[in-house]
């Protein structure tokens, strides 16, 4: 399955913006950015055709990531934790729709 990705490594100080997002395979995204995520100032955004993202925040100090859908009209987002084997099974079965009703464990957190 291909969706388009923004992200910005701190490290390398590589950006594309969601305005420039590629397009890349779901094994692509874990083989080639997942182990770039080393900052909690990283982030990586997985866009559906219709722009509905996935948004995966690293917390390295943690050991895990929290991944969301956030919904800016409503000033909040759906989410939850995981760990590395749970986030590359996450991308894996993605949905064609990025929603937080085809991503199981999410709950809601107003910002």
């Amino acid at each position: 399955m291909h969706y388009r990705v923004y992200y910005l490594i701190n490290r390398s100080g590589e950006r594309v913006s969601s305005k420039s997002a590629v397009e890349m395979t779901t094994r692509a995204i874990c083989e080639q950015l997942l182990d770039r995520l080393q900052s909690e100032d990283d982030y990586l955004g997985i866009l559906d055709a219709d722009d509905n993202v996935l948004q995966i925040l690293p917390e390295p100090e943690q050991q895990r990531y929290y991944v969301e859908v956030p919904l800016d009209a409503a000033k909040a987002s759906y989410g939850r934790y995981v760990n590395r084997e749970e986030l590359e099974v996450l991308i894996n079965e993605l949905p064609v729709r990025i929603d937080e009703q085809n991503i199981p464990g999410l709950t809601y957190r107003p910002w």
